[in-house]
C-alpha cells in the first residue's frame, strides 16, 4: 500500500472519507447496499486497491453497531447455507486480486452489480408478495444460494462491494426489514473479519492505515444512529427500492470511475 497517500490527503479529502464513513453507519442499519457509494468515495479519494484495505476496518465498525441492533433478527439457517459459497468466493476474489488491476476490478464489480438488480427486478416482478424465508430445500434453491454465496465472496474480496449482492439474494429469498437487517448484519460481521488476514497479506492494511480508520470510526456512529431512527418510518416497499436503486448507483459509479 502507498501508505504515504493517505498522509497527503487534502482537508476535502478527509472531509470526503468522513461522510462515506458515516454513510457506511447507515447503511448497516437502514438501507443497505448503500455503502456502495462510500466504496465510490473511498476509491476517488486514496487509491483503488489502498481504499479497500481503508474501508474494511471502517465497515466492521459499522457491522459491529448492526449486530448490537438488530442481533434478534438473524435467520441463521440462511447465513449457514451462504457461508461455504462465500468462502469459495473470498478464495477466488483473492487469487483475483493477485494479477487484475484496479481497472479490471472496478469493470468487473459494476458489471455484476447491474446484472444481479436487474434479476432481482424481474424475479420480485413475478415472485408472490410478502413471503417470509424458510428452509430451501429445492436443488433451485441450493443452487441460488451458492451462485449469490460465491459471488458475494468474491465480490467482498476485491472492492468491499458484497452488500449489493447480498442484499439482492435477501430480497429474493422474501425477507421483511428487520430479518433483512439482522442477517445482513451477522453475515457481513463474520464475513468481513475473515478477510482481514487476506487483506493484510496483500499488504492492504498496516499501522498507518489503521490509524486513519480510527480516526474514520468515529464518523460510524452517528451514521448508524440515523439509520436506525429512519428505518422505522421507511415502509417495506420504499426500503426495497433503495436498496435496489442503491445497487444501481453503486454499479455504475464503479464502472464509470
Amino acid at each position: 500500500m502507498d501508505t504515504m497517500t493517505l498522509w497527503h490527503m487534502t482537508g476535502w479529502g478527509f472531509a470526503a472519507l468522513a461522510f462515506a464513513a458515516l454513510l457506511v453507519g447507515f447503511s448497516k442499519t437502514a438501507v443497505s447496499g448503500a455503502n456502495t457509494v462510500s466504496l465510490a468515495v473511498f476509491a476517488a479519494v486514496l487509491p483503488a486497491r489502498a481504499s479497500t484495505g481503508v474501508l474494511l476496518p471502517v465497515l466492521i465498525a459499522g457491522d459491529v453497531l448492526a449486530v448490537l441492533t438488530y442481533r434478534r433478527h438473524a435467520h441463521w439457517p440462511t447465513l449457514w447455507r451462504l457461508f461455504p459459497a462465500v468462502a469459495a468466493g473470498v478464495v477466488v476474489g483473492t487469487l483475483f486480486l493477485v494479477w487484475a488491476d484496479d481497472a479490471v476490478v472496478r469493470t468487473s464489480i459494476g458489471a455484476i452489480l447491474l446484472l444481479m438488480a436487474a434479476v432481482t427486478v424481474w424475479r420480485r416482478r413475478t415472485a408472490d408478495a410478502g413471503r417470509e424465508p424458510g428452509p430451501v430445500t429445492g436443488r433451485a434453491g441450493r443452487v441460488k444460494a451458492r451462485a449469490y454465496g460465491v459471488l458475494g465472496g468474491f465480490t467482498t474480496m476485491v472492492a468491499n462491494a458484497g452488500g449489493p449482492v447480498m442484499s439482492l439474494y435477501l430480497l429474493s429469498a422474501g425477507f421483511r426489514k428487520l430479518g433483512f437487517l439482522g442477517t445482513s448484519a451477522f453475515f457481513f460481521l463474520i464475513v468481513n473479519v475473515s478477510k482481514l488476514p487476506f487483506s493484510a497479506g496483500l499488504g492492504l492494511i498496516d499501522g498507518r492505515s489503521l490509524l486513519l480508520d480510527a480516526a474514520l470510526a468515529v464518523f460510524v456512529v452517528p451514521g448508524a444512529l440515523l439509520g436506525k431512527w429512519a428505518v422505522t418510518r421507511i415502509n417495506q416497499r420504499l426500503f426495497e427500492q433503495l436498496v435496489i436503486a442503491a445497487t444501481v448507483v453503486g454499479g455504475v459509479q464503479l464502472l464509470l470511475h
